[in-house]
């Protein structure tokens, strides 16, 4: 049987690098910081190299940073399963996978992270498959959840580090980074931001959204190294970030907009305001996952600076950004700066994702231990 350091974990990309940048980001430090033997198996390995740059997608299996990377396919053959197997996003394990999975087995099915009220009585329930045990494990907010993705050091020592490292030009501009999905509102906000009392420079990340700013400055297209001007905005585009140049990026900007999961929890580590557009999902559900995380996260925030809060996220949600909306969020932006650093401080003082795990599938094995004496 294999032994409980040896993990595997399963990454299937559905959409865009939320997927990959969390699995990639929790592989690295359950490997450095919990010394576990990793092997990460990844289904579409080209768009995974956008975050990890020296990818060779031309190999079934490959080592970088101490992490096994393995192409999963169809055809991908299972000799042996690890002890603790973590099933990304409910990406369903491969029955090839499953054949060679024990009863003993640690299987966890790592969910999305939200800060849903019901995440607390959901999180570490199981259900049976058979001879195996399925454990949910929800990432979360409270101390009733399975925490949030964070290396040990990423607030103190990190932080000041990305600080220093910064590239961006010095000047008085504010400045501001930019990843969101396709469908938001982006004319709308470079209108408002263009037509504000405060020059802003805005940083965009090369990403599917590059068509709608082309259009907003009336151009075909743009290429990373393009900078345009407008009344009060300046634009630049910059190629698309490894995980590590994209924390330096949110560090350095004053107001970061973040989409979907990992760029929403590096802006929370960022200790920077962050205006946070959830994947679009059927029935309103991201709008309830939106409010849900708002109030919780501001809700010890000044009452007028809650407002201008909610009010710029409602409007990136809404299809539309008005001027009036944008520059009631810069009248509180100093407060919100604020809120943001202690806020910052004060989920770091929980216990992190990996750490959870761990603990989480070491308390499963004594379990299973015990019950065989």
């Amino acid at each position: 049987m294999a032994t409980s350091k040896h993990w595997d974990i399963f990454c299937k990309i559905v959409d865009n690098f939320g997927d990959i940048g969390v699995c990639w980001r929790l592989a690295k430090q359950l490997q450095s910081e919990h010394q576990l033997t990793i092997r990460l198996f990844i289904d579409d390995l080209n768009v995974a190299k956008h975050l990890i740059p020296t990818l060779d997608t031309s190999l079934a299996q490959q080592t970088i940073q101490n992490i096994t990377i393995v192409s999963w396919s169809t055809n991908t053959t299972f000799i042996h399963n690890a002890q603790v197997v973590i099933e990304s996003f409910a990406c369903e394990l491969p029955p090839q996978y499953l054949a060679v999975m024990h009863p003993d087995t640690i299987w966890i099915n790592l969910e999305y992270l939200s800060a849903e009220a019901w995440v607390d009585d959901f999180h570490a329930k199981n259900s049976k498959r058979g001879q195996l045990t399925r454990h949910f494990f929800f990432p979360g907010f409270t101390s009733k959840t399975g925490g949030l993705l964070r290396e040990h050091d990423i607030v103190n020592t990190k932080q000041e580090h990305l600080l220093k490292s910064s590239t961006l030009p010095a000047h008085d501009h504010l400045n501001v980074s930019l990843f969101c999905y396709p469908h938001a509102p982006i004319a709308s906000l470079l209108t408002a931001i263009a037509n504000s009392n405060q020059q802003v420079s805005c940083y965009v990340p090369n990403s599917n959204i590059l068509s709608s700013v082309a259009k907003f400055f009336e151009r075909e297209s743009l290429h990373p190294g393009d900078q345009l001007t407008y009344k009060n905005l300046t634009l630049h585009v910059i190629p698309f970030l490894s995980q590590d140049d994209y924390d330096k990026l949110l560090c350095s900007c004053d107001l970061n907009f973040v989409r979907g999961e990992d760029s929403w929890i590096r802006a929370i580590w960022a200790g920077k305001p962050f205006i946070w557009q959830p994947y679009l999902q059927t029935e309103q559900t991201h709008i309830k996952k939106l409010h849900a995380f708002l109030n919780l996260y501001y809700s010890d925030c000044p009452p007028t600076s809650k407002e201008s809060i909610f009010a710029l996220h409602d409007a990136w949600l809404s299809q539309e950004i008005s001027s009036p909306t944008w520059q009631a969020y810069l009248i509180h932006l100093d407060k919100i700066k604020q809120y943001a650093r202690q806020q910052s401080y004060t989920h770091s003082q929980q216990t992190d994702l990996a750490t959870k795990l761990v603990i989480f599938s070491e308390k499963m094995i004594k379990n299973i231990e015990e019950n065989k004496v």
